[in-house]
């Protein structure tokens, strides 16, 4: 894959602020609006609805400042930020297909375990954030789908732009350089989040280099998203006490 973009002053200037943002904002952030759900999911029944709502604004603020970059540069391409037509779209269909079938297996399996109460490993770190009803279910959707486009838009579209052209990286340094921002995005699940986040990190990022189109990483990050985000709650939330209604005829 092939970048050449032109950075204007303006646009140097929103992405180098993004960019401090994602590395060093964003994990406190993300960790400590994730520790308030936690603490509030059982008490509060829309506490998850306003969670969702806030990831949604969220990433498409941040998916207008990409584009915002984009609109500042004269110079500079979409196909500079990932956004055109894969190199091999047969190659891209046929891995987006085999994805979405390993997702669906993989994800009623998960679902079973869950169901029969045995172990999904990693579900626990994102246990508050599992829907319980079908309003939550389908804003899990949309925030996978969201999550899926606009941070492939931003993490490796506009990172591994500014890399290339701003930082004077060769793309293949520039790539590994998001993965590391992407990765600490993943704190608010602790250290395993982390690890996680630089795992499937590095997959997008390859898929995005080798493809040189977002449009395959962005198909895989739902696909997993989707996956992960619909599955039930291994069990209930045990620092967080759940409400039990007064029995009838009782007295305080």
């Amino acid at each position: 894959m092939t970048v050449s973009p032109d950075f204007s002053a303006a646009s140097t200037a929103v992405t180098a602020v993004l960019g401090a943002y994602l590395l060093l904002g964003e994990p406190w952030l993300g960790r400590r609006v994730y520790g308030s759900l936690a603490r509030r999911r059982d008490t509060e029944p829309r506490a998850l609805v306003r969670y969702f709502a806030f990831v949604l604004a969220f990433w498409w603020v941040f998916a207008a400042l990409a584009v915002a970059v984009l609109l500042l540069s004269p110079g500079m391409a979409a196909a500079d930020l990932g956004i055109a037509a894969p190199d091999s779209p047969v190659s891209t269909v046929v891995v987006i297909a085999v994805v979405a079938a390993v997702s669906v297996v993989s994800g009623r399996k998960m679902r079973a375990l869950a169901e029969g109460g045995r172990n999904v490993p990693g579900l626990a770190s994102i246990q508050a954030m599992l829907p319980r009803t079908a309003q939550e279910r389908r804003l899990a959707i949309a925030v996978a789908v969201t999550d899926g486009i606009c941070a492939e838009l931003v993490y490796r579209g506009l990172l591994i732009a500014f890399g290339v052209g701003v930082l004077g990286l060769n793309v293949y340094v520039a790539a590994a350089l998001s993965v590391i921002v992407y990765a600490v995005a993943g704190f608010y699940q602790g250290r395993s989040g982390v690890i996680a986040f630089a795992c499937v990190g590095a997959l997008f990022a390859g898929l995005y280099v080798a493809s040189g189109s977002l449009l395959l990483p962005v198909a895989v990050h739902i696909a997993l998203s989707v996956r992960d985000l619909t599955l039930p709650e291994p069990e209930p939330i045990g620092s967080v006490p759940v409400y039990e209604p007064a029995a009838k005829g009782s007295r305080a």
